[in-house]
């Protein structure tokens, strides 16, 4: 359920989300997502752009086998939602209650029609960020083992959260199953062995807050994996 962030905590449906943005004077108008609600959905139109304040999103579509595709994982400072074409390609779900900035596809290209540099910017760092995280998940479906996979992905998220002591994972391990194309039962056997080799420790209670030791050894899993180390998907 989405819920506009206002001085009455108004909760508005996600109906009403078109005049709600489009009457705000300001460039991004904010809304606030509780956890598994969706923000919008594959084939849908394409007329916002959103980018995340707080929270973390999936964007994800299923297969003609019925499986489910997740394309990426957004945190906060990422921009979502753009699209080459007039209509949605994934559904976009918020993973944790998640706050969104959204402002109109018109309003936020305006300025290049205009020709205002700042804004172009502006744009051209939010999209280029954007395209920055469709190839890093290229390069991971891309490499050859799953325990490289689930290193790389490990390393990335790292990076990505500005390598803290503990890396606090938005999303749970069917959801980095799903982005990988491996099975739950892979990623927690890829999990395991980093663990065995004393590179990580996963530690609370939904076994989400990764401790890295050794940031360099990951780094190499994340390369390559010793043939007796590798792990079947």
């Amino acid at each position: 359920m989405l819920v506009r962030n206002n001085s009455n905590n108004t909760h508005k449906p996600v109906s009403d989300l078109p005049s709600a943005v489009a009457n705000q004077d300001a460039f991004w108008s904010e809304f606030k997502y509780h956890r598994g609600s969706e923000i919008f959905g594959e084939a849908e139109p394409a007329h916002y752009v959103y980018r995340i304040r707080e929270g973390a999103v999936r964007t994800h579509m299923l297969l003609s086998d019925g499986r489910r595709q997740i394309g990426a994982f957004h945190l906060p400072g990422d921009i979502f939602g753009v699209e080459s074409g007039e209509v949605h390609r994934f559904t976009a779900e918020a993973i944790l209650d998640t706050t969104v900035m959204i402002a109109t596809r018109g309003s936020l290209f305006a300025g290049l029609a205009r020709g205002d540099i700042r804004i172009a910017k502006n744009i051209r760092d939010l999209i280029a960020r954007s395209l920055e995280h469709v190839e890093n998940h290229l390069l991971l479906l891309g490499r050859q083992t799953a325990l490289e996979k689930v290193a790389a992905f490990l390393v990335e998220m790292d990076r990505r959260t500005g390598r803290p002591a503990v890396v606090v994972l938005p999303m749970n391990r069917r959801d980095i199953a799903d982005y990988l194309g491996l099975t739950l039962e892979t990623i927690s056997r890829a999990l395991s062995t980093l663990r065995d080799q004393g590179i990580l420790s996963v530690i609370g209670p939904m076994q989400r807050e990764v401790v890295l030791h050794d940031r360099h050894r990951l780094e190499r899993r994340a390369e390559s994996s010793d043939p007796a180390e590798i792990v079947s998907p």
